[in-house]
């Protein structure tokens, strides 16, 4: 029983629940623009894991098409793909440990 579901999940292509998965991000991000908790640079880095998801798309297609492989396997590519998530990443991160810092008060 475990193997014909393992064999079922290996043989479906994955697009259709990369695609799904779009959804709840984006509904993620309607309400992450409203919440007044966080802050406005994560809030950048939230969208911009959209342009990471986008520009994976680009690299995969452009693999498959100039170098007849998967984008996994063009290291420039997957490299270039991967820097967005981790230009994303890092405006998360910078926002969050900006909300950290305590704020000055000035008693003058």
């Amino acid at each position: 029983m475990l193997s014909k579901i393992l064999l079922l999940l290996n043989s479906t292509d994955p697009s259709a629940f990369f695609i799904l998965s779009l959804f709840p991000y984006i509904i993620f991000l309607y309400w992450a623009q409203k919440c007044l908790s966080i802050p406005r640079t994560s809030l950048i880095g939230f969208r911009l894991t959209l342009l990471f998801v986008l520009m994976t798309i680009i690299f995969a297609i452009i693999s498959l098409i100039y170098f007849g492989d998967e984008l996994t396997n063009i290291d420039p590519l997957h490299g270039a793909a991967e820097a967005f998530l981790t230009l994303s990443d890092a405006f998360i991160a910078w926002g969050f440990i900006q909300m950290l810092k305590p704020e000055e008060v000035k008693n003058s």
